[in-house]
């Protein structure tokens, strides 16, 4: 029998129009591949959530992404329904999204990852967090929303209440020059690395989605021992935090230094965009999968639970 697939997608958080543009594509590729596919656009009524869950599909595709869809909270609920999911489980998804946590687990699995602390917003007003320059990050959203880079010789003043909707705490972080490098994980094996060379200030959400936001080249341009550390560091951070099925990992290399410089892990996206122009579906393409083979094994391996 053919499977019935729902996809979920959009949901309520800012990154609500990605969602969106990653479930269709989603659908549309998993009807390609011969799936029964449906799409369900998630709000925050749980009784219609379940009434479009009705009657149940095999498998749910999570489109989702951000704050309600990538936290482990769209997780909890198929897991409570018994409907089998792609990505990572709840409490691999809600490690992830808490930046700070995540930290803690890849330096306990010897990960490098860039110094910071975790402080009330309210205490930037007592003066700068740490040594310039530094990033400044909510402690719980995806794809570069909300951070700020402040650099040395920078006039504009430090995020407030007034102008950062992203909770009461922000992590501060040093902020490592070098190139930007992003790893596909697939199950149990790294899949392939890109450089992203953003061409505005840095890799912020809008060089991600916008057309020609970014450059990207693929990883075996890189030295070799450099290529092989990121996709070693990718897949050890997919386990550290008990992913499953697909992850990217995101990571800089400080090349300014003597030698081959250094990589540094700054987080794992355990939904990670996926048109077909996102960077995991161009990593997997690299690699020899199709979009819809891609969604369709993603579809396969999915299940509830950890």
């Amino acid at each position: 029998m053919t499977k019935r697939v729902a996809v979920l997608m959009g949901g309520w958080s800012a990154e609500r129009e990605v969602s969106l543009a990653s479930g269709r594509d989603c659908a549309a590729a998993l009807g390609e591949a011969g799936y029964d596919v449906e799409t369900i656009d998630v709000s925050r009524d749980l009784k219609a959530l379940m009434r479009a869950l009705t009657p149940r599909p095999d498998v749910v595709f999570n489109a989702l992404h951000g704050n309600g869809g990538e936290d482990g909270t769209i997780q909890g609920v198929l897991d409570f329904l018994e409907i089998p999911y792609t990505h990572s489980g709840l409490l691999a998804s809600a490690l992830a999204m808490d930046k700070p946590t995540a930290k803690r687990i890849f330096a306990a699995a010897g990960l490098r990852c860039p110094e910071g602390r975790v402080l009330p917003l309210e205490r930037l007003r007592d003066g700068e967090p740490l040594p310039r320059p530094y990033v400044l990050k909510p402690t719980h959203e995806g794809s570069s929303v909300g951070v700020v880079i402040v650099r040395e010789g920078a006039n504009a003043p430090l995020p407030s209440a007034a102008d950062w909707p992203h909770g009461r705490d922000v992590l501060a972080e040093r902020f490592i020059p070098g190139r930007e490098l992003t790893v596909a994980v697939m199950g149990d094996r790294a899949l392939g690395a890109l450089e992203i060379r953003p061409r505005g200030e840095f890799y912020d959400y809008t060089a991600k989605y916008a057309p020609g936001g970014s450059d990207h080249v693929a990883g075996e341009a890189l030295p070799r021992e450099v290529h092989a550390e990121a996709m070693d560091m990718a897949l050890r951070a997919h386990r550290a935090l008990g992913c499953r099925g697909v992850s990217r990992a995101d990571l800089r290399w400080d090349d300014s230094g003597p030698g081959r410089g250094e990589l540094y892990l700054l987080e794992v996206n355990t939904q990670p965009g996926m048109t077909p122009t996102s960077l995991v579906p161009e990593i997997a393409a690299m690699a020899g999968y199709s979009f819809p083979a891609l969604v369709s094994w993603m579809v396969e391996e999915a299940r509830c639970g950890s």
